[in-house]
C-alpha cells in the first residue's frame, strides 16, 4: 500500500478561470480517474487543522478519542488558571510537548485515549501481520522534535543525545521525520542498522519486542548506498544557512519530488507499507511568501509537482509496482481559504496568462485589541492563534460564568474594516462552548486542554490575542500567510480522497457519497484484510469497492443506509454537527449579563440531544463494525428503525438552531 496525504491541495477551482491543483496534475489526475475513484465528497473533522485531520486520517478516530482535537498547537489550563502551550505534532507515545519549557505541568499524553491511555497506534496491524511500514514525514510517527524525542528514544546519554547538543541543525536532519516501524524480529531494524525499540506502552494486547528505525541516519543508508536522491537526482537535504545538512529536509521540505523518492526507494527496499505527507504548493518554501491561484510560483510548484507524479509512476511501473498489486490512496488533510483580492489581468489563468495581485495575504486580527476598543472587555485571555481560535480565559471560568458570557457576546460583535476589499465584515461566524465541542467530538479526556470556547472566524481573518489596544493597528494585511483553515466553511472543510488498487472500482469521480477522513481507515482494515484493536468513528467506503472485495455482511442496502445516516448524524461537519453549531451560535449569543435563561434552556436541549446522538451513533457505529469484520449482517429492520430514529434526531437539531 501506498498512502499520500498532501497537505492543502485542491480538486475544486478556487477561481474558475485558474486550473485546480489537481488539474495541474494530469499526472496524478488521470491516474486516479482513469483507475479507480476520486471522492469529491469527503471532509475533515473539526478543528480543520493539519495535525488533526491526518491523525484523524491514520486512526479513523476524531480528536475526543485519539487527542488532538485542536492543533497545530494548543494551549492547556495549569492548576492555577494560567495557560501553557502544548504542541500537537510530537511523536505518538509524547506526553505534552512544551516548546517553551522543558517541565510542562500536564504530562498526560499528548496522543490520549477516553480513558486516559496512549491511542493505538496505526503501523501496528500491519507489524503484527508481518509487513514492515515505511514513514515519510507523517505526523507522530516519526521523531518530531530533538530537544525531547532523541532522549527518549535512544536515553539521554546516548550518541544521538549528544549529537542534539553539539549540532542540533545535523540531528534534526538525522533523526526526524522519516522512519520505519518493522515487524517483529525482521532484520531491517537490526541492532547493527540502527534499531531501537518501539515502544508503545499502552497498545491493546501488547506491544513488546518491535524495533524501528528513527531517522534519515539509519533509514537512508537501507534503501541506497550512495546519498539519496530526489526523484530529479538531487541528494536529498534542508537547505539551512550557512551550511546545508544532507538528510531529512524538513516538513516543509517535503515537495513531490522528496517525498516520493522516499516512498519509491522504500517500496524497492521491500517496504511494502508506505505512508508519506507532502508540503503544499501554494507557498515558497520555507519561508514563504504566499501565492494566489494562477500566480507564477503556484503554477510552477504544481508543474514540479505534476512532473515528480510522472516520475514516480514511470518508476513504480518498472519495478513491477503497479495497480494490480499495489492499493494506492491520496488524498489532502484539508481544504484552504484563500485571503486576497481579485487576480490581474481580469480573466488569467495561470497557465497561459500568469496572475498577479495587488492585495493578498490574511487578515491578522489583534482580538484582545478589537475586544478592548470595540467592546471594553479587558478579561485576561490566552488563544491557540487560528481562523478557529480556541480561547482560554485565565482562571478557567465556567462556560456560564459571568466573565465567560460577557466575554462570548463581546465576541460575537466584533467587526473590522478587510484591508482587503475595505468591507466591514463581521469577524464571529460560530460559537462553540464546550457543550457544542462534545457534539463536535473536540473534548478530550484531558480536562486542562477544554478551551473556553471556540470561535469559528471569517476565513480570512487569523485571530491573535495581543496587546489590549490598538496603538499598533489592529487589523492588518499579512501577504506571508494567504491560506486560511481551521474554520467550517465548506472550501475547508471539503477535501477529497482518490483509491485506485485491487478491489476498488473504477469509477471515476463521486461526487455523491459523503465520508470524511474518519472513514480511510476502516476501509483500508476492510481492503487489506485487516483488523483494529478498537472500534472506528468512521465507516466503511463500500460504494467504491468492488464485489468481491466487499464483505458479505455490508453487500446489501441496509448496511449503505445505516452508513449514511450515521455519518450525518455522528461527523463533525455532518448535518448534526453543523446544525447543532448554529445553535449553539444562536444560545451563546442570547441573553445578557443579569439574565441568561434563553441560553440556559438552549444549552440543557443541547446537552441532552448530543447524548442521544452519541447512543444512536455507538448503536449504529457497533452494527457496522460487525458487518465489516464480524460478518453479521444488518436486517432491513433493524435499518429502518434507526434510519427513522436518525431523521428525529436531526429534526430535533433542526428545530433546535430555528427555535
Amino acid at each position: 500500500m501506498i498512502y499520500v496525504q498532501f497537505d492543502n491541495t485542491h480538486f475544486t477551482r478556487d477561481n474558475p478561470n485558474v486550473p485546480s491543483d489537481l488539474e495541474q496534475m494530469p499526472n496524478l489526475l488521470n491516474f486516479l480517474e482513469g483507475n479507480g475513484v476520486v471522492m469529491t465528497n469527503h471532509h475533515t473533522p473539526l478543528i480543520s487543522h493539519t495535525a488533526t485531520d491526518i491523525l484523524t486520517s491514520f486512526t479513523g478516530l476524531y480528536g475526543d478519542r485519539m487527542g488532538v482535537p485542536v492543533s497545530n498547537s494548543y494551549r492547556y489550563f495549569n492548576p492555577n488558571g494560567t495557560t501553557s502551550v502544548g504542541v500537537s505534532f510530537a511523536y505518538w507515545t509524547d506526553p505534552i510537548f512544551d516548546p517553551t519549557t522543558s517541565t510542562p505541568t500536564d504530562t498526560k499524553f499528548n496522543m490520549i485515549t477516553p480513558d486516559g491511555k496512549n491511542t493505538p497506534a496505526p503501523w501496528v496491524p500491519y507489524t503484527r501481520a508481518g509487513c514492515n511500514v515505511g514513514q515519510v514525514a507523517t505526523a507522530n510517527t516519526v521523531l518530531e522534535n530533538i530537544a525531547t524525542d532523541i532522549p527518549t528514544v535512544f536515553g539521554p546519554g546516548s550518541p544521538q543525545a549528544q549529537e542534539v547538543a553539539s549540532n542540533p541543525g545535523q540531528a534534526f536532519a538525522d533523526f526526524v521525520g522519516i522512519g520505519v516501524h518493522c515487524a517483529l524480529g525482521n532484520a531491517l531494524c537490526s541492532d547493527g542498522n540502527g534499531g531501537a525499540s518501539d515502544l508503545l506502552p499502552d497498545e491493546p494486547g501488547g506491544y513488546s519486542s518491535y524495533k524501528a528505525l528513527y531517522g534519515h541516519k539509519y533509514v537512508a543508508p537501507q534503501l541506497s548506498a550512495t546519498p539519496l536522491t530526489d526523484l530529479d537526482g538531487n541528494v536529498i537535504q534542508d537547505h539551512q544557512k550557512p551550511t546545508s545538512h544532507i538528510g531529512f529536509p524538513g516538513f516543509d521540505g517535503m515537495a513531490a519530488t522528496v517525498s516520493l523518492s522516499y516512498v519509491a526507494a522504500m517500496q524497492e527496499r521491500g517496504i511494502p507499507i508506505t505512508y508519506a505527507y507532502i508540503s503544499d504548493a501554494h507557498d515558497a518554501h520555507p519561508s514563504g511568501p504566499s501565492y494566489g491561484p494562477g500566480q507564477a510560483g503556484y503554477v510552477a510548484a504544481l508543474k514540479a509537482y505534476d512532473t515528480a507524479f510522472g516520475k514516480f509512476f514511470k518508476r513504480l511501473e518498472t519495478d513491477g509496482i503497479n495497480k494490480s498489486n499495489t492499493l494506492f490512496v491520496f488524498t489532502s488533510d484539508e481544504g484552504d481559504h484563500f485571503s486576497g483580492g481579485e487576480p490581474s489581468p481580469a480573466g488569467c489563468d495561470g497557465v497561459t496568462t500568469p496572475c498577479t495581485y495587488a492585495k493578498i495575504g490574511e487578515v491578522n486580527a489583534n482580538y484582545a485589541g478589537l475586544l478592548a476598543t470595540e467592546q471594553g472587555v479587558t478579561t485576561p485571555f490566552k488563544v491557540h492563534s487560528d481562523s478557529a481560535p480556541t480561547v482560554y480565559i485565565t482562571g478557567n471560568p465556567a462556560r456560564d460564568d459571568a466573565v465567560t458570557r460577557t466575554f462570548e457576546r463581546a465576541t460575537s460583535k466584533l467587526t473590522a474594516v478587510s484591508p482587503i476589499t475595505g468591507n466591514t465584515d463581521t469577524i464571529t461566524k460560530f460559537l462553540a462552548d464546550p457543550v457544542e465541542m462534545k457534539a463536535l467530538h473536540m473534548i478530550t479526556s484531558d480536562p486542562a486542554r477544554t478551551p473556553t470556547f471556540t470561535l469559528f472566524a471569517d476565513p480570512s481573518y487569523f485571530l491573535f490575542a495581543g496587546a489590549p489596544n490598538c496603538t499598533a493597528p489592529c487589523v492588518t494585511e499579512n501577504p506571508g500567510f494567504a491560506w486560511n483553515h481551521g474554520d467550517v466553511q465548506p472550501e475547508i472543510v471539503t477535501t477529497w480522497l482518490g483509491m485506485v488498487g485491487p478491489g476498488i472500482e473504477d469509477r471515476g469521480v463521486d461526487s455523491k457519497t459523503w465520508s470524511d477522513h474518519t472513514d480511510i481507515r476502516p476501509t483500508l482494515m476492510v481492503l487489506l484484510g485487516l483488523k483494529d484493536d478498537y472500534s472506528h468513528d468512521g465507516r466503511a467506503l463500500t460504494e467504491e469497492l468492488a464485489g468481491w472485495a466487499k464483505p458479505s455482511a455490508t453487500r446489501n442496502g441496509s448496511f449503505t443506509k445505516v452508513a449514511r445516516m450515521y455519518k450525518q448524524l455522528d461527523a463533525a461537519v455532518g448535518q448534526f454537527g453543523l446544525t447543532t453549531l448554529a445553535a449553539s451560535t444562536r444560545g451563546i449569543e442570547s441573553g445578557n449579563s443579569s439574565e441568561d435563561a434563553a441560553y440556559t434552556d438552549l444549552e440543557n436541549k443541547l446537552a441532552a440531544l448530543t447524548n442521544d446522538r452519541n447512543a444512536l451513533a455507538t448503536q449504529m457505529m457497533n452494527l457496522l463494525e460487525g458487518a465489516e469484520f464480524g460478518g453479521a449482517s444488518i436486517s432491513e429492520q433493524q435499518a429502518n428503525q434507526l434510519v427513522e430514529q436518525g431523521r428525529q434526531l436531526l429534526e430535533r437539531a433542526n428545530n433546535l438552531a430555528r427555535s
